[in-house]
């Protein structure tokens, strides 16, 4: 089992850098390259850094999984609707560049459609019987019925928006999402034995490490929505097709904090007409506003999830 996690992330690593290798060069020969938001002026220089670089280690991952991993039905379904996220994010990281500016999809749109196949997904765990989650850092779990359905749209909908939030940084969100994945996989495979979901998560590490060859700062491309909205499907789709959608906001701490930090800075600055709690939100900014590097916020996030998902670990064993 061990032997076969390992050959799963070492053939999705291998495999991801190849298409990045081709990826970047036609994506600047192409000019698909990043509006940058005017108001984070440390990223000026960052303008024109080719975007949808999450194509390139989205397939990487989801090929391996398809040669290596055992099939089922929910694995099936599960790679149609990180592969649907990740659609999404190229019409959006499309329009961007077709308008000049950093805008793509409405978020009413995105809204829509990440509510719809949340549903989706919470009606096929109805039908097929799987409600019951597990409660982290206990082993045990607990039945929830039809509340699955109510649940799944938090899930997913709390998670897309969350990493993309995250992906403000050059490697951040990455950074974020190897752990993540990492400790994700390790769990399922504790839980159930070798299966795909399992092998997912760890393709999806491989193909993270790749990516973070290129991303991390200063990052020659980045993943743009179209890898972060896919990397959030994933991770949502994993976790409710196996019972974990409770880990997920302990294994994902610092997507929670991000969310958290913008929460925060809209409410007081509204009660406060115009105070703010953060220099700059999502919090990254704040702490790049203190002086703090790219480099050394991503290390930071890194380290904490890597530490919270050694612990969901060990707690289990």
């Amino acid at each position: 089992m061990v032997k076969s996690y390992v050959w799963a992330t070492a053939l999705a690593f291998a495999l991801s850098v190849l298409l990045l290798r081709i990826w970047i060069p036609l994506l600047r020969k192409w000019k698909a390259g990043q509006n940058i938001l005017s108001y984070v002026k440390e990223h000026k220089k960052k303008g024109g850094t080719p975007t949808m670089g999450g194509i390139a280690f989205v397939f990487g991952a989801v090929v391996i999984t398809c040669i290596i991993a055992p099939f089922d039905r929910r694995l099936t379904i599960c790679l149609a609707v990180g592969l649907s996220y990740m659609a999404v994010g190229v019409l959006d990281d499309v329009l961007k560049k077709y308008r000049k500016e950093n805008l793509g999809l409405r978020a009413w749109q995105k809204f829509a459609f990440q509510t719809a196949i949340a549903l989706l997904c919470g009606v096929y765990c109805l039908r097929s019987g799987q409600t019951a989650l597990y409660l982290p850092f206990t082993g045990k779990t607990v039945a929830v019925g039809w509340w699955i359905l109510p649940l799944s749209v938090l899930v997913f909908l709390a998670t897309v928006n969350a990493v993309n939030l995250t992906d403000g940084l050059d490697g951040l969100a990455s950074g974020v999402c190897v752990p993540f994945f990492l400790a994700l996989g390790v769990l399922i495979g504790l839980q159930i034995g070798f299966n795909g979901f399992s092998v997912l998560s760890f393709c999806l590490v491989g193909s993270l490490l790749a990516f973070l060859l290129f991303n991390v700062h200063p990052a020659s491309v980045f993943m743009g929505d179209t890898g972060s909205l896919a990397l959030g499907g994933f991770a949502s789709s994993l976790a409710v097709f196996t019972g974990n959608s409770l880990y997920v906001p302990v294994l994902g701490a610092c997507f929670v904090f991000t969310v958290v930090s913008v929460m925060i800075q809209v409410v007081y600055f509204k009660a406060t007409h115009g105070k703010r709690v953060f220099l700059m939100s999502p919090a990254h900014h704040h702490f790049q506003q203190k002086g703090y590097s790219e480099t050394h916020i991503s290390y930071a996030y890194f380290i904490v999830t890597l530490w919270i998902g050694a612990l969901v670990v060990t707690s289990i064993l």
